[in-house]
């Protein structure tokens, strides 16, 4: 088959996907496997083992991953955790949680939304006024809207949840991996994300982790969940040797298996703490440099999600046009606005492999190029004005919470290499091998 434009490179700086990390790019190259051989459950335990510490979730958690994108980790929840008629709050500011409203209502729950503006956070007196009047069985809210860019305080509003006595489904696809998660601190049920977003693997799979108290609650259901194919306690077996051996369910894609597990591997050996540091200061830098032709933050500094930069555009620029030709003359893809927002916004990634300054720069001397077409003289100065502001977007420390624990290297191998280092640098150790250091 000859090559075609899909061979050739394009900057990536969507907010999902992301570009792929190397020990993932190199997984795709491993092998193939049966979806029942020993070496595929052995890679399959070193992920449940990794999920756990990147949800910071119990011991007894269930970890797996969804054959379906970040979508299907929400449908799944929602399907598991609600039977027909129950009552489900969703809480949504934005395009994504009133997702979770329309699936609500397609499985037939009794669905009540607490809307918030897009643009602004839930804010925890809101949604505990919320519970207290619809008293739901479960609770489900996005951490961090991709739409809008904001992120809502999980950690705060997890008492009202915990008070209201309700399951909680918290959708983390633009932050685990990247931000701090504490499934057990905040109590949280059922959390999902996407592999192609902050671990930077290929689109295709729902990494999730479901609470003890959660999987109870879904094994003692009046009702069969409605989706067979994502009926957690029947995918249960497949996951788990604990029950009498390994049980067929369905043929999960193994290679997306192999780079996925080792995405979350990276993610972990990194640290969390790290990657969020990273998101932080090309955001500062991006958003400083942009700021002198006319864009502008979104939403208010406290309620910012670090992994998606929502901006504004300058007065008189067209969204479409201005992307279109960044896409054809110099082969940058960018975002544009969801729902409210759609042709006044740019959305910007700063999850996984895009949270580096390389990759911004490539887009500042871009725009330099495109955006004085469009009126924008100052734009030539764009890649200086990067450089200025990435000098005073000084590194930071901060502290290290339960989910930041970076994997050491006698347990899963070598420390990932850098963005952008060949397939061949990127060698990892056999699941089999990670499996039994794991073990000792």
């Amino acid at each position: 088959m000859d090559a075609g434009p899909w061979m050739d490179d394009v900057l990536l700086l969507t907010p999902g996907p992301t570009p792929i990390h190397p020990w993932a790019q190199a997984a795709l190259g491993w092998p193939m496997r049966g979806h029942m051989d020993p070496d595929v459950f052995a890679h399959n335990d070193a992920i449940v083992a990794d999920l756990r510490r990147l949800y910071a979730a119990e011991a007894d958690a269930f970890t797996s991953l969804l054959a379906g994108s970040g979508s299907l980790g929400m449908e799944a929840g929602l399907a598991n955790l609600v039977e027909p008629g129950e009552r489900l709050l969703v809480a949504s500011n934005g395009v994504f949680g009133d997702r979770m409203v329309e699936m609500g209502r397609r499985l037939g729950a009794e669905v009540h939304v607490h809307r918030v503006a897009p643009g602004e956070a839930i804010e925890p007196d809101g949604l505990r006024r919320a519970a207290e009047q619809v008293r739901p069985a479960v609770v489900a809210l996005v951490h961090g809207e991709t739409s809008t860019g904001v992120l809502n305080p999980v950690a705060d509003l997890a008492s009202v949840v915990r008070d209201a006595g309700a399951l909680w489904s918290v959708d983390a696809v633009t932050t685990v991996g990247m931000l701090d998660f504490d499934m057990v601190a905040w109590g949280v049920d059922y959390a999902y994300t996407g592999s192609q977003k902050c671990l930077s693997a290929p689109p295709g799979l729902a990494p999730v982790a479901v609470s003890a108290r959660a999987m109870a609650h879904v094994a003692a259901r009046r009702t069969p969940v409605s989706t067979w194919y994502a009926d957690l306690v029947g995918m249960r077996g497949y996951w788990s040797a604990d029950e009498g051996g390994r049980q067929y369910h369905h043929t999960v894609p193994i290679h997306l298996h192999w780079a996925t597990g080792e995405a979350i591997r990276a993610a972990l050996a990194e640290g969390v703490a790290a990657r969020a540091e990273r998101a932080r200061r090309v955001g500062e830098a991006a958003a400083a440099a942009l700021a002198t032709v006319g864009f502008a933050h979104l939403v208010a500094e406290d309620v910012r999600l670090p992994t998606v930069l929502a901006l504004t555009l300058p007065e008189g620029m067209d969204d479409a046009t201005v992307r279109a030709a960044l896409r054809a003359e110099q082969r940058v893809s960018l975002a544009g606005g969801l729902g409210s927002t759609a042709g006044r916004v740019w959305r910007l990634g700063l999850m996984g492999e895009a949270a580096r300054p390389e990759p911004y720069r490539r887009l500042m001397a871009a725009l330099a190029i495109v955006l004085p077409r469009f009126g924008l003289a100052g734009a030539s100065e764009l890649p200086a004005a990067f450089e200025a502001a990435w000098a005073d977007a000084a590194p930071r420390a901060d502290g290290v919470g339960r989910a930041q624990v970076a994997v050491g290297a006698g347990a899963h191998g070598p420390a990932p290499v850098a963005a952008g280092a060949g397939a061949a640098s990127a060698a990892a150790p056999t699941a089999t091998e990670r499996a039994a250091a794991a073990a000792r």
